[in-house]
C-alpha cells in the first residue's frame, strides 16, 4: 500500500520499476515514462507538497476502542496535492467525505465547541479519526503550540500550520460578508491558496457552495492546474497528471496529438476506500474509461485514492487528483470543455453530486439524475411498484420518532430502519419493540441529515436476491440472479451470494426477469441497475431498485465472462445492446460463489453478528462445478478456513435445533467430535446424537472460552438467540473465536452449504482447480 501511495505522490511507478529490476533491467536502461526522456535512475524532485490522511469507519463498530495505535484500523484513505502544505492538508480532510470542508470551519465542528476544557485536553490527547478537528477547537480557543506539543507530541511544524489556518479564520471573517470578501480580492486569493473549499467559506458567511462558486467566477477566481512530472519542472512532462492550486499562473490545457476531433468525456470516482464503497466501483470506472478510449472518446479521471487502479496516470487520458465535491469537479469539467460526465460508477458519492452537477451546467450521461432520485422517492415508489404489480412489504416515511411510531403502528413489528441515501446499509437495522424504535430512529436522523427515513415491515425467514441488469434504454438484459446464502436481514454486502440461484424455482426466475424489464423501462435507465428482492413463501417481494452500478458488477462480470461496466459506458454513449452484442442472458454451467471478508480482528470485544448494516472489508469469489465445494473454497479463501476434522461446538437457538439435526448427524457421520451447550446437548442427545455438554459463559464452567483456551475445538456453530445473558455470552463467545483465529457459522442457511461442501469433498477427495478462462470456454454464448 505504502508504495501505491509513493508511486502516485510522485509519478514514479515503483511497482513497475521493480518487476523489470527483478527481470534482469537496471534503472539506466529504463524511461521515465512521465517524461520518457529522462532515465528512472534520478529519484523524484517534488516542488507541490503531498498530505494523505487514513479513512475510519467506526460508525459501523460503536462499541469498538476508537483509540488509534500500532495496529491499523483505518479502511481506506485520501490523497492530496498543493502548493503548501495548508492547502494539501485541507484539500485532504475534504476528501475523506465524512461531512468535513477542511480543517474546521463547517457545521460537524459545531459539536466540539460544546466540550469543556477538561474534555477538550482528554480529546486533544488520545488519537482518534476526529483528532485533527478537536485540535482546531483547541487552537480557536488559543492553546499555544507548545501546549498542545505537550499533550499531543504532534511536531510543532504541524501544529504551527494548523495554528496559522485556525487563527486565519478571523482574517476571512473580518471581511464581514461575501461581497465585501469578493471586493478584496487578495484576501480571497489567500483564503483559496490556504486550501479554504467554498464549504468552508460559505459556512463562515452564511451561504451555500453554489452561491460562493458563483461569487468567485464572477471576480475570475478560478483554480490553476499543474502537472505531476517527477522533475519539479526541469523537463517537460509527457504524461497529463494534475492537481489543482490557486496561482496566478495555470499550465495551458494539453491537447493530446490525434485527439483534436475527440469528445472528453469525464468519470467520476468513488473516493477513499470505506466499508460499503470500495473497489468494486473503481472497477468499472476503470471499464469505463478502457472502453471509452477504445471507442474514441478522451477520458477524464478524477479521484482521490491513492489505492485504486483508476488513480494510475496510464488509466484515462488525463488524470486529476482531486476531491470529489461540486467546487473540485466543475472547475475541471469546465476547464476540459467535457462533453459529459459519468456518475454511475463510482458508488453513492458521485450519485449524490449528480443533481447538483446537472444544475451547475454539466451534461450527466446515462440515467437522468432526476429518475436516479426518483428509484430513491419512496411515494414514487411505492406508486411504481404497484403499477409494475410486484408486492412490497408495507412501508412508511418518517422524519422524526412520533411519525415512525404511528407508522409502526399500523404495519406492526418488527420493521427495518434505514435512512435514505447512503450506502452500505449504514444505519439500517431491524427493531422489534418502541424503545429500541425511538434510538434508531433518532440515529438515523443524524446519518440522513434532514432525508427521510424509511420504515419497511421486516420480511422474516425470507430468501434475499441480488439481481445485476444492463439496460440502452429500449432494451433489457440480465446480468445475473444472485441468491444470498443468508437470510434476509443480513446486508448484501455481507451476505454470501450463488450464480446461479440454489433454490428459486424457474417460474420465479422468470418473473425476476420480466420485473428488471420493466422497472428499467419506468425509470429510463440507460447504463447498469440493480434490483433487490426477497422471497417468502412463494412469493417475490420488491425491496429496492438502484438505477446505477453495484458492488456486485466485479462479481457477477467475472462470473458470466461479460464485461457489463464496459457495455454499460457504450450504452450510455448510444450505442444499443444489439450493436454491441450482449441480447441475451448468460447461463453459466458451474457456480460462482461471492463470500464477504471482515475486519473483526482489528476491532477486539465487538460483536460478529451480521446485520442489514454492511461490516466488511472486501470479497472473494469461488467457482466449481460442484455448488457446496465452491461454497466450501469461498470459506477458506475468506479466511473461515472449516477444519476437515476435529471439535465442533454447537450452541444454537430454538427455532433453529430441529433446522441442524440432519446437518449435525452428518457432521458425526464425516468423523467430527462434538461440544455443545447443555439446551443443544440435551435435544442432540435425543435425537440420537452423543456429545459433551459444557456451561454458557454466564452460568460456569468448563464454557467455550475455556475450550478455546485449551485449543479443544477447531470450529464453532452458533446461531444467535435474543436476550441480555445470550447476548453477552455470544459477544464474548464470538470476538474470543476471532482472535484465536477459529472458524465461525452463524446461521443455519451457512451451516447447510458448508455441510454439503464438506460432503461433496469427502466423495470426490479433493477440490478442482480451473483458471477462470477453463470456466468460460463452457459458456454459451
Amino acid at each position: 500500500m505504502r508504495s501505491a501511495l509513493a508511486s502516485k505522490a510522485t509519478g514514479f511507478p515503483i511497482a513497475k520499476i521493480a518487476a523489470l529490476l527483478a527481470v534482469g533491467y537496471t534503472l539506466d536502461e529504463l524511461r521515465n515514462d512521465i517524461t520518457q526522456t529522462t532515465p528512472s535512475c534520478f529519484e523524484p524532485a517534488l516542488d507541490y507538497v503531498v498530505v494523505k490522511v487514513p479513512r475510519f469507519t467506526f460508525e459501523k463498530f460503536p462499541k469498538a476502542d476508537s483509540t488509534l495505535g500500532t495496529q491499523m484500523k483505518s479502511v481506506g484513505e485520501a490523497m492530496a496535492i498543493g502548493t503548501n502544505f495548508k492547502q494539501a492538508m485541507q484539500k485532504a480532510l475534504r476528501s475523506l467525505e465524512t461531512g468535513f470542508g477542511g480543517f474546521g470551519a463547517c457545521a460537524k465542528c459545531e459539536k466540539f465547541k460544546e466540550y469543556d476544557d477538561e474534555t477538550l485536553a482528554k480529546e486533544v490527547a488520545r488519537p482518534s479519526a476526529e483528532r485533527i478537528f478537536v485540535l482546531h477547537e483547541a487552537l480557536r480557543r488559543k492553546w499555544g503550540v507548545e501546549k498542545l506539543y505537550d499533550i499531543t507530541r504532534i511536531d510543532r511544524y504541524f501544529l504551527r500550520h494548523l495554528e496559522e489556518l485556525a487563527l486565519f479564520e478571523d482574517e476571512i471573517l473580518s471581511a464581514g460578508s461575501l461581497e465585501n470578501l469578493a471586493k478584496d480580492l487578495p484576501l480571497f486569493r489567500q483564503a483559496k491558496e490556504l486550501g479554504y473549499s467554498d464549504i468552508q467559506i460559505g459556512y463562515l458567511f452564511h451561504k451555500t457552495p453554489e452561491e460562493v462558486m458563483a461569487v468567485r467566477k464572477q471576480i475570475g477566481l478560478i483554480p490553476s492546474y499543474y502537472s505531476v512530472d517527477t522533475c519539479a519542472g526541469e523537463f517537460e512532462a509527457i504524461t497529463p497528471y494534475y492537481y489543482s492550486c490557486y496561482a496566478e499562473n495555470s499550465e495551458p490545457v494539453r491537447e493530446i496529438p490525434g485527439h483534436g476531433h475527440k469528445k472528453r468525456i469525464m468519470v467520476l470516482g468513488g473516493g477513499p476506500n470505506r466499508i460499503g464503497q470500495g473497489i468494486e466501483f473503481d472497477y468499472c470506472c476503470c471499464h469505463a474509461a478502457f472502453t471509452l478510449r477504445r471507442e474514441g472518446y478522451e477520458v477524464i479521471m478524477v479521484n482521490s485514492n491513492p489505492e485504486t487502479v483508476s488513480t494510475d496516470y496510464d488509466t484515462s487520458d488525463k488524470l486529476y487528483f482531486e476531491p470529489l465535491t461540486l467546487e473540485d469537479v466543475m472547475g475541471i469539467y469546465e476547464r476540459e470543455k467535457c462533453a459529459g460526465v459519468i456518475v454511475q460508477f463510482g458508488g453513492q458519492t458521485p450519485l449524490n453530486l449528480a443533481m447538483r452537477l446537472k444544475k451547475a451546467g454539466a451534461n450527466v450521461v446515462g440515467t437522468s439524475p432526476e429518475d436516479i432520485d426518483l428509484a430513491e422517492d419512496r411515494d414514487f415508489f411505492k406508486q411504481l411498484v404497484d403499477k409494475v404489480g410486484i408486492k412490497q412489504a408495507e412501508s412508511g416515511i418518517a422524519h422524526n420518532v412520533e411519525e415512525a411510531l404511528a407508522i409502526v403502528e399500523k404495519i406492526g413489528y418488527p420493521v427495518l430502519v434505514r435512512p435514505s441515501f447512503v450506502l452500505g446499509g449504514r444505519g439500517m437495522v431491524i427493531v422489534y419493540k418502541e424503545k429500541y424504535l425511538r434510538k434508531f430512529v433518532e440515529e438515523a436522523a443524524a446519518i440522513g441529515e434532514g432525508k427521510p427515513i424509511l420504515i419497511d415491515r421486516f420480511l422474516e425467514d425470507a430468501t434475499e436476491l441480488d439481481v445485476d441488469c444492463i439496460s440502452d434504454g429500449k432494451h433489457t438484459v440480465v446480468g445475473a440472479i444472485m441468491e444470498h446464502v443468508e437470510p434476509a436481514g443480513i446486508h448484501s454486502g455481507d451476505s454470501a451470494s450463488v450464480i446461479p440461484p440454489m433454490t428459486l424455482s424457474k417460474e420465479i426466475q422468470e418473473k425476476v426477469r420480466q420485473y428488471a424489464k420493466e422497472f428499467a423501462k419506468e425509470l429510463h435507465v440507460c447504463g447498469l441497475m440493480n434490483m433487490q428482492l426477497a422471497v417468502k413463501d412463494g412469493e417475490l417481494y420488491m425491496i429496492e431498485v438502484n438505477p446505477r452500478a453495484s458492488r456486485t458488477v466485479p462479481f457477477v462480470s467475472k462470473s458470466i465472462g461479460v464485461p457489463l461496466a464496459s457495455y454499460a459506458s457504450r450504452c450510455m454513449l448510444g450505442e444499443t445492446l444489439e450493436q454491441i452484442g450482449f441480447t441475451e442472458e448468460v447461463h453459466v454451467p458451474y457456480v460462482s460463489v461471492k463470500e464477504a471478508v471482515f475486519p473483526f480482528v482489528k476491532f477486539p470485544g465487538v460483536d460478529i453478528t451480521l446485520s442489514p448494516e454492511m461490516k466488511s472489508t472486501g470479497e472473494v469469489m469461488s467457482l466449481d462445478r460442484d455448488r457446496g465445494l465452491a461454497y466450501l473454497k469461498s470459506q477458506l479463501a475468506s479466511g473461515n478456513k472449516v477444519p476437515s476434522q476435529g471439535n465442533i461446538f454447537v450452541s444454537l437457538k430454538d427455532e433453529d435445533k430441529q433446522k441442524a439435526v440432519p446437518l449435525i448427524r452428518q457432521l458425526v457421520n464425516l468423523g467430527y467430535e462434538l461440544y455443545a451447550t447443555r439446551g443443544t446437548s440435551t435435544m442432540l442427545y435425543n435425537e440420537g446424537i452423543k456429545t459433551r455438554a459444557v456451561f454458557r459463559i454466564s452460568r460456569g464452567r468448563p464454557n467455550l472460552l475455556d475450550l478455546i483456551h485449551d485449543k479443544e475445538v477447531q470450529w464453532i456453530v452458533n446461531t444467535t438467540e435474543t436476550g441480555a445473558e445470550a447476548m453477552v455470552d455470544e459477544i464474548q463467545m464470538r470476538s474470543k473465536a476471532v482472535v484465536s483465529g477459529i472458524p465461525i457459522t452463524t446461521t443455519i442457511a451457512a451451516l447447510t452449504s458448508t455441510v454439503e461442501g464438506l460432503m461433496d469433498k469427502h466423495d470426490f477427495g479433493r477440490f478442482e482447480v480451473c483458471s477462470l478462462q477453463e470456466y468460460h470456454r463452457h459458456v454459451k454464448k
